[in-house]
């Protein structure tokens, strides 16, 4: 895949990343909390606390293990100016940790004002998608570790500069400075918040021009984006999934679900804009680009509360016409026909729910509800362990070996049925 780097992107500079580190340095432990210990206890509603807490929590585990996951992208940055400034990164990520960890310690009371103890303490804030994403950067930084390949590289910083800072925190940020200011709350707070977004600033957009430069030097970088982007989108989705799905987390502060992931969709769209991705038409790129983003938020947010992405719930996961049709647009969005012959059919058969097929012809796809009369694959399984794995809650291979999964048909095209599926 060609990428087209923009002028703009070409302008961002290393050496002037590194000199803005430079003068934008800041003290996490001078911070004045005083006011915001007044504030937290006699100004904000039971409502506020409880919500403030629960996303200020996943800042401060999120800030903590991006810090502890930075080493192995300086070893493998290529240029000594990417390595200097990449460890300045990683001090403002130190920095950042120890600003949450002094608020939650010193204004919410949590923890023993030491950092292990305080992540400890709040532990019990993080979201299942929380969990999935960050384990995902940890796996990812001990594979850089062992593989410094551009292309491992590429996906190590689409991961954590892309989607961790650029599509997750970054939205969030803004969200919280908004509010604050409007309600007047929490001024020391406020004023290291803004310092934090200066700093993410910084980080994503060395990690822009890091990754336009690696994908102009081997087009393969430019998959390893779309790749790492599709791997994790069943868990991004979730990071923000307040406690039991209660919206009153975002809307105590003036602000909801919809908003908060229509930001984070309009800036990753800008971020692979400005590396020169032709978002336009990524080929099995699994957001709908050509749908606006609020649109592409509220799909998601669909998908994640009929139970196709995010935690498994209790209920079983939606099945109506309108849900389904969805998740399989998504599938067919994602499919790759080029690995199977023109005309190919899988037809999902299942017990519980309306049959579905996807068709391939001619390098496209489509998919309708439905059975065709010889499909060339046929997927026997329960709608719910279809959810699972459409969440990737659970193994399709481990599904066939307890025969709660039963694909037959053309061998050939069960060998390539998960290259196919992606």
């Amino acid at each position: 895949m060609r990428v087209s780097v923009p002028a703009a992107t070409r302008q961002i500079s290393y050496t002037d990343l590194y000199a803005r580190w430079e003068r934008g340095n800041w003290r996490a432990t001078e911070i004045d909390f005083s006011q915001d210990r007044v504030d937290w206890h006699e100004k904000m509603t039971p409502e506020q606390r409880r919500s403030a807490l629960w996303l200020y929590s996943l800042f401060f585990h999120g800030e903590d293990a991006v810090a502890d996951d930075l080493s192995p992208y300086i070893d493998a940055a290529p240029l000594e100016e990417q390595k200097y400034f990449l460890t300045t990164q990683q001090v403002d990520e130190a920095r950042h940790s120890v600003f949450f960890q002094r608020f939650m310690n010193e204004v919410v009371g949590r923890g023993d004002g030491t950092p292990g103890g305080t992540l400890a303490a709040t532990a019990d804030q993080l979201t299942w998608g929380h969990r999935k994403v960050f384990g995902r950067l940890d796996r990812m930084a001990d594979e850089l570790r062992r593989d410094r390949s551009p292309r491992k590289l590429a996906a190590a910083v689409t991961l954590y500069h892309i989607i961790v800072e650029g599509s997750l925190a970054q939205p969030g940020q803004h969200m919280i400075e908004r509010y604050l200011t409007e309600y007047d709350l929490l001024p020391g707070f406020r004023a290291g918040m803004a310092n934090v977004a200066f700093d993410e600033q910084r980080h994503i957009a060395f990690g822009v021009r890091l990754l336009a430069d690696l994908c102009e030097q081997d087009a393969g970088c430019a998959d390893a984006i779309v790749e790492t982007i599709r791997e994790v989108l069943p868990w991004t989705t979730a990071v923000a999934l307040p406690p039991g799905g209660d919206e009153t987390y975002t809307t105590a502060f003036g602000f909801t679900l919809e908003d908060l992931y229509e930001e984070g969709a309009r800036m990753q769209e800008a971020r692979l804009r400005a590396i020169g991705l032709p978002v336009d038409e990524l080929p099995r790129f699994p957001l709908p680009m050509d749908l606006p983003p609020r649109e592409r938020a509220a799909r998601g947010l669909r998908l994640l509360k009929a139970g196709l992405i995010g935690p498994k719930r209790p209920q079983p996961a939606d099945r109506d016409p309108d849900t389904m049709a969805l998740v399989f647009d998504t599938i067919r969005r994602q499919a790759d026909p080029s690995v199977v012959p023109p005309g190919t059919t899988v037809q999902w058969d299942f017990p519980d729910a309306d049959p579905w097929y996807l068709r391939c012809d001619n390098g496209s796809t489509e998919v309708a509800p439905g059975r065709v009369p010889r499909p060339d694959v046929t997927l026997r399984v329960a709608y719910d362990d279809f959810a699972d794995v459409t969440a990737r809650r659970a193994s399709p291979v481990k599904l066939m070996l307890q025969r709660r999964m039963r694909p037959s048909g053309d061998p050939r095209v069960l060998l390539k049925l998960g290259r196919l599926l992606g």
